[in-house]
């Protein structure tokens, strides 16, 4: 007997066994018939792989890592099942592991995605709302909870979030953008979640692959969508393949570690160095976070069927993608391209944090800037950073000048035909990386006001960063736990509960109010989510425009002067026309177009017109 049991044990070591098989479980009928599958334990790629049920192999792949074999096989027609792969040497079967391919739910494919029709609301997930106290710290990962240190693990989860849909729900939310909800086993610093560590497993302090599922199926039911934070250019240090990499070109090596330069504009430049372009693009964002090598065919599968596995697990609704302009090129229009090849419906806004309207349209799908160089990223949306930027600045900006004040907003708007797609880029005032709007503007709610209403009836999809509407604010200067604090009420004992009206304070009540009435409306009318959209230069800081279908028209006036402001409606006829009156939704109150009427300073009118 003993004799056995040490010839089971070398026969093990030298065989080796699974610890790992990704994708976990696959689906039938998928767009592109091939699945590559990773197996990994000890020394397994000295074994024979077959597979049963007919299925057909067609390549394995093995690197100059003993631990791994990559397996690729045909499921064209194949249904759903359970195969069995069997591990040979000497063709004498080693061990066998069961794989299933399921069913997929009906219609994936073509399920619907998020656009201009929705309104975004961004959680910084660790901060959001602590729904289970349970798993606030967990064995299995090194960082434990501590609400006190800003830089810390401070509890929030899906589940805190699932608790408080309605809460969004009622503020016009239609769809939820979750900071990455993956396991990140940093020693410290890792409640961001953007170096993750395990890409197939929520970490254990948000809670469960299957309460992730939950919370999509509960967003759903309040006609809700869920979109995806995806990070491709990048995965933590504690991650267990880069402890155990497949190869040595699975990350970029300098050898070793070498910082990006971060000078995207590398990636277009006709008169860029060699080198300039590939430390933008292969270097480190950060020395936590190794850099993935999306030109690595192994690489950009597995991260394509990691992105394709959570659609179809989760249901999800659409992606953002972290840093899309960092990757590999030519690798990241492959995986956008694989993506919505699969689900042509499928939106995916991608992080393309420049300044400059042209830099950012190069990375929209189609577009015909980047097409001199004979480059489609296939990527639908990019961010809207440069009205961002004007965010930030104009509402101070009381006296126009010839390139201050409304201005600035104007021409980010002339600047539109840039774009492929215009109405499919995401407008926002602020997010998990920027200076909050109302540290900018000292919780001024008139500027506040002002830049909400804006944000709700110009073209793209907007998003709102969580707590703005109950006038959160933060310092960026003092660190990004500054931008990213707490929610008041999401956590037991909290004085301040934001999520129930009967629990916000006065000045909470009065943004929050303002927000959900705007946004509820926002959901009723097509024109300010497709409608053409026509503007006015601005006069006195004052601006107008209009966005309407043949069906509706909505008149926007934002008065940005410290004076109240006479608005002549003579000059705007074109996009008047016939309207008698236009109804301010906010206030419903009614102005008469065939006359002139006074604007308050600092304020904006949003008329439905009639």
């Amino acid at each position: 007997m003993k004799k056995f049991l040490f010839l089971l044990l070398i026969s093990s070591t030298i065989f080796g066994q699974i610890d790992k098989v990704e994708p976990p479980f696959w689906y039938a009928g998928m767009h592109n018939p091939e699945l590559q599958i990773m197996f990994y334990g000890k020394n397994i790629a000295q074994n024979e792989v077959s597979v049963s049920n007919k299925i057909v192999i067609k390549n394995i792949h093995k690197t100059e890592n003993p631990n791994y074999i990559f397996v690729t096989i045909d499921t064209k027609n194949a249904p759903a099942q359970e195969i069995i792969f069997s591990f040979s040497k000497n063709k004498k079967v080693a061990f066998t592991q069961k794989y299933a391919i399921k069913q997929r739910r009906e219609n994936s494919a073509l399920r619907k995605s998020y656009d201009a029709s929705d309104m975004i609301y961004l959680v910084m997930s660790d901060r959001f709302a602590n729904g289970n106290p349970n798993n606030d710290s967990d064995k299995s990962v090194t960082e434990k909870e501590d609400r006190k240190k800003p830089g810390g693990r401070h509890g929030g989860d899906i589940q805190g979030m699932v608790k408080n849909l309605d809460y969004l729900k009622e503020l016009g939310v239609t769809a939820l953008w979750p900071t990455p909800l993956c396991e990140d086993n940093d020693k410290a610093y890792s409640y961001h979640t953007y170096g993750q560590s395990d890409v197939y497993k929520i970490d254990p302090r948000f809670g469960t692959n299957e309460e992730y599922v939950k919370l999509s199926s509960e967003l759903h039911q309040r006609d809700m969508k869920l979109i995806m934070d995806y990070v491709t250019n990048h995965w933590g240090a504690e991650h267990w393949m880069i402890k155990d990499l497949p190869s040595y070109d699975w990350i970029h090596q300098f050898p070793g570690y070498s910082q990006s330069n971060y000078r995207m504009t590398t990636q277009y430049d006709p008169n860029a160095s060699a080198i300039d372009s590939k430390n933008c693009m292969d270097g480190w964002f950060v020395p936590s976070m190794p850099d993935l090598n999306q030109s690595n065919p192994l690489v950009l599968n597995y991260l394509t069927q990691n992105a394709i596995w959570w659609i179809e697990y989760a249901n999800l609704d659409g992606f953002r993608v972290d840093t899309y302009s960092y990757n590999d090129k030519v690798g990241i229009a492959k995986w956008t391209k694989s993506i919505t090849d699969e689900y042509p419906n499928f939106n995916i806004v991608g992080e393309v944090w420049m300044h400059d309207q042209a830099q950012m349209a190069y990375w929209q799908k189609d577009s015909k800037i980047a097409a001199i160089q004979s480059y489609n990223s296939y990527l639908p949306s990019v961010m809207d950073f440069t009205l961002h930027d004007a965010f930030g600045t104009v509402f101070n900006e009381n006296e126009a000048s010839w390139d201050k004040g409304m201005i600035k907003v104007y021409d980010n708007f002339t600047n539109d035909f840039l774009y492929p797609n215009i109405d499919n880029i995401m407008t926002f005032v602020e997010n998990h990386d920027t200076n909050r709007f109302n540290e900018i503007y000292k919780n001024d709610f008139k500027k506040y006001q002002m830049a909400m209403a804006l944000l709700a009836t110009v073209r793209g999809i907007p998003q709102l960063y969580y707590g703005s509407e109950i006038g959160m604010a933060g310092d960026k200067g003092k660190g990004d736990a500054a931008i990213r604090l707490d929610f008041p009420g999401g956590w037991e004992g909290d004085t301040n509960n934001a999520f129930l009206k009967s629990g916000r304070t006065a000045e909470q009540e009065k943004f929050f109010a303002f927000t959900a009435k705007l946004f509820s409306w926002r959901k009723t009318n097509e024109a300010v989510h497709f409608g053409k959209m026509t503007h006015y230069i601005p006069e006195n800081n004052v601006y107008v425009y209009f966005r309407y279908t043949p069906e509706k028209s909505v008149m926007v006036v934002l008065n940005n002067s410290s004076k109240n402001q006479t608005i002549k409606t003579n000059r705007f006829q074109e996009n008047i026309q016939n309207y008698k009156t236009g109804k301010d939704v906010i206030s419903g109150k009614s102005y008469n177009l065939e006359s002139d009427f006074s604007l308050e300073s600092n304020s904006v009118l949003i008329l439905e017109l009639n």
